[in-house]
């Protein structure tokens, strides 16, 4: 092991054993009792984590990753410490599997713990303790690892070990189908309640917010699964706007036209997207093209009527009462 390596280790498990929840202090009894999923995308090198519980805001403890390094889930009696430590060792260079029991060898809770890392090279590791509340258990997997505890039945992360690999789609999309085949199979015996999904891309940018791909959580709902998934389709579709804007900036219209589409397929619920959609048109000399889209919006919510006077101040529409007029007289 290279020394500073060696060394970094070191001073890890010394902060752990210093932290609750490990040797200095007794077992924390926070149990959020959960099923997750830690998985890497070996197409794209993304790494992702997804989970559910019927627990308030699992999304604030359980999941963790970054990009370029690993993903962490940390549950049952969570100690959340396992996140960033976990990823500090990966970082440093240990695989996900030598990271894992580090923390393991410095915790006297381990035998409550459930956590599974996997490392930015796909390799893998999980714990399940012996005193975790049953059902519970893992199956590691080829770039993934599916755990669960506190179950209805032991079948639940076997299942969603099978959908996951059996899913189409790109790593978020893979994700969900583990959490809704858990579902299927009876998910957490106490009921449902948050959930969250984290994606990060395969490789660092050096800007931590450009290098999260997917970051979502559901604090408190009857069916967080179908809100997380509904709130990954609003994700998208605002991906589409934002791709929508470089391409008119670019004044490549044809790809804007596409992507601001692409937005409107995935939520034609929502009239901003196609508002902005139109006023990015009618800035550009294309009026005869937006007023059909400002015509749609005033029919379904007319305060945006409003909206469009107040945006020549801002500078978002040119200040020309005759280019206004047409514009409001679609409502």
């Amino acid at each position: 092991m290279p020394r500073k390596l060696s060394l970094l280790l070191s001073h890890l498990i010394l902060v752990v054993a210093a932290m609750p929840g490990h040797s200095a202090d007794p077992v924390p009894v926070r149990p959020v009792h959960t099923y997750s999923i830690v998985a890497r995308d070996a197409a794209t090198g993304e790494l992702g984590v997804a989970v559910q519980s019927h627990w308030f805001s699992v999304g604030i403890e359980v999941p963790w990753a970054e990009a370029g390094v690993g993903a962490v889930a940390t549950q049952s009696f969570v100690d959340p410490s396992y996140g960033p430590l976990g990823l500090a060792l990966m970082r440093g260079g240990k695989p996900a599997p030598e990271a894992l029991k580090a923390l393991l060898t410095a915790d006297e809770g381990q035998a409550v713990r459930q956590v599974a890392m996997i490392d930015a090279q796909g390799r893998v590791a999980a714990h399940t303790g012996k005193n975790c509340i049953a059902a519970a258990g893992h199956h590691v997997g080829e770039n993934y690892s599916v755990q669960a505890n506190l179950m209805d039945r032991d079948s639940v992360w076997p299942a969603m070990a099978k959908a996951f690999e059996a899913a189409p789609g790109d790593l978020a999309d893979r994700l969900l189908a583990a959490l809704e085949a858990a579902e299927r199979e009876g998910g957490d015996i106490r009921g449902r309640q948050s959930a969250a999904i984290l994606v990060v891309r395969g490789e660092a940018t050096g800007r931590p917010w450009a290098d999260r791909v997917v970051d979502l959580r559901v604090e408190d709902h009857p069916n967080p699964v179908e809100e997380l998934k509904r709130l990954v389709r609003v994700h998208r579709a605002y991906k589409h706007m934002d791709a929508g804007d470089d391409c008119a900036t670019a004044k490549d219209w044809d790809c804007a036209t596409r992507e601001y589409g692409a937005a409107e397929k995935l939520l034609p619920e929502q009239v901003e997207i196609i508002f902005w959609h139109a006023v990015t048109l009618a800035t550009n000399d294309r009026l005869e093209e937006a007023l059909p889209l400002f015509k749609r919006v005033f029919a379904r919510e007319p305060r945006w009527v409003e909206v469009v006077g107040r945006l020549p101040a801002s500078e978002l529409l040119p200040d020309d009462p005759e280019l206004l007029e047409r514009i409001q007289a679609q409502r």
